[in-house]
């Protein structure tokens, strides 16, 4: 089922624990923004951030990069290679996941280290909206009711019950488990 948080309020969010986390004016964080490249986040700062952003959506943001999974799923060197470059099929998966449009900058053998610099504000958005996808179509108690008071915490409007939403880890495996079934990249 689709969310019921708009991808104006969740990029306001992001933006603003972004913000908040780099001390930064919110206006210097824009949805084409890398991270890395243009805000100098570093790898803590995701911590913070991914933190921020499950307390203000009540959600479970993903522990470990989707790289990582491949490598535990499909077994080790299938992503990153043993010098630390990215492999053939892993290029590809980081296609399918973000487009070519916005990685001009992606090309075989890049460096693991290069990949955070990949990550986007809006690729954030794009993950808490890909979370918040996973609320049950009805609640427990069998209402259709879903509701946010707050705009950012969704609640069954009959039982007052949180919305249980996938965490990101296994919404994560379960993207790439359909990946492997469609293109047999690992």
């Amino acid at each position: 089922m689709q969310n019921i948080i708009s991808q104006a309020k969740i990029l306001e969010v992001v933006r603003q624990a972004t913000a908040d986390t780099l001390r930064v004016d919110v206006a210097q964080v824009r949805p084409e923004c890398s991270f890395v490249q243009n805000l100098g986040l570093e790898s803590l700062d995701f911590l913070d951030i991914n933190y921020r952003l499950e307390q203000a959506f009540g959600l479970k943001m993903a522990r470990h990069f989707y790289l990582e999974h491949v490598e535990d799923m499909f077994g080790e060197g299938k992503a990153i290679d043993e010098r630390g470059r990215l492999t053939a099929a892993a290029i590809q998966l980081i296609r399918i996941r973000y487009g070519d449009q916005n990685l001009p900058q992606l090309a075989d053998g890049l460096e693991m280290e290069q990949v955070p610099a990949l990550i986007t504000v809006q690729s954030i958005v794009d993950v808490v909206s890909g979370i918040l996808d996973t609320m049950p179509e009805r609640c427990a108690c069998g209402a259709s009711a879903w509701k946010t008071e707050d705009g950012t915490h969704i609640v069954c409007g009959a039982c007052g019950a949180r919305a249980p939403l996938t965490n990101g880890d296994d919404l994560t495996r379960s993207w790439l488990a359909q990946v492997q079934a469609e293109h047999r990249l690992f």
